[in-house]
């Protein structure tokens, strides 16, 4: 069942930055859709959301306060619900290693209340969104959602007869999201100093757009048991300061706990299962089923080699200086003085 033939579509964590890009890029292309579920915990962040979106023009638009700790909750929520976006997590890595049972209810248990929701409901898809902390995680961040990935797809396993498929999206940091590291240097470029961690530190990165369009794509195609994950641009940490403010300092402070000098989304560990299919690959079940049936729907989709490992700092493609400064320009608002 594609997006075009949902009629109810609920979104965990619908008030984050995704979550408001998927329900923008919903109302404007899937007339079809009527109902959009707004779940989330912040009661101000949803009365902010009905401003932008008022019950008068959208009426399809429904708003549950609820946090996916509450099973209870969220099985009532899920009544009448065709697809499930699961965007909801605790995602802050310092926070995490001081507060790590806080992001295991969160991120590991909240995940599999949503799966018995939807094995009790009569849901027929649910998309996870992961990130690529999860692939040979270090911290307890990448430890939780490592966890949450697993059980979403394990999930496929269990579901008997009910006509259900789970599947996650890993991807890298979405630019311009809060608590990440281009925002942090457009607050200090005013100090005239971006402290480095690491010269030699790099990351992926994925715009707020391209994440939506990926969640789409895999509520279309997915057929359950997939971890879907995009080819995308790397950038250098010191590239990066340099297109925010090549007048700046930029001291080495050295890294954070937790965190990693490159990152990767996907493991050599997990090349045996591993598809190359056009834009994404898709780590599959060690079965070997979901692989054959990939490999049966096009010419152009093969297995990687084994050994194959998705990391930034290997990764083919790297972001130039400029085309940094052109990225931050089109889709994070600053008064930096780019001409």
């Amino acid at each position: 069942m594609s997006l075009s033939e949902l009629k109810s579509i609920l979104i965990t964590g619908g008030t984050g930055s995704l979550g408001k890009a998927l329900v923008k890029k919903i109302l404007q292309d899937y007339s079809n859709i009527e109902r959009l579920v707004i779940y989330s915990r912040d009661e101000l962040k949803q009365w902010k959301l009905r401003q932008l979106y008022p019950e008068s023009k959208y009426p399809q638009l429904r708003f549950f306060l609820g946090d996916v700790r509450d099973a209870g909750r969220l099985k009532r929520a899920f009544e009448h619900v065709d697809a499930v976006i699961h965007a909801a997590a605790l995602k802050q890595v310092p926070a995490a290693e001081y507060n790590p049972i806080e992001f295991i209810k969160t991120n590991v248990l909240g995940a599999e209340n949503i799966i018995q929701a939807a094995l009790d409901t009569d849901v027929k898809k649910v998309v996870a969104l992961s990130t690529d902390k999860a692939a040979a995680p270090i911290n307890l961040y990448g430890a939780t959602k490592l966890c949450s990935d697993k059980l979403i797809i394990a999930a496929n396993n269990i579901k008997g007869k009910r006509n259900l498929k789970l599947s996650v999206v890993r991807y890298g940091n979405v630019m311009g999201s809060r608590g990440s590291v281009i925002p942090f240097f457009i607050d200090q470029v005013s100090k005239g100093v971006l402290p480095i961690t690491d010269p030699s530190m790099t990351r992926f990165n994925i715009t707020l757009q391209e994440g939506v369009e990926m969640v789409i794509w895999s509520l279309n195609n997915g057929k359950g048991g997939e971890i879907f994950v995009p080819k995308i641009p790397s950038y250098n940490i010191l590239d990066l300061a340099e297109a925010i403010s090549p007048s700046a300092e930029k001291p080495i402070i050295g890294i954070r706990p937790g965190e990693k000098i490159h990152e990767e989304m996907i493991t050599a560990a997990d090349s045996h299962s591993t598809l190359d299919i056009g834009n994404y690959y898709a780590i599959l079940p060690s079965d070997g089923k979901l692989k054959a049936s990939y490999l049966s729907l096009s010419d152009n989709y093969k297995a990687v080699q084994n050994g194959f490992a998705y990391n930034s700092g290997t990764n083919k493609e790297f972001l130039s200086i400029d085309k940094i400064r052109e990225l931050i320009k089109l889709n994070i608002k600053s008064n930096l003085p780019f001409k």
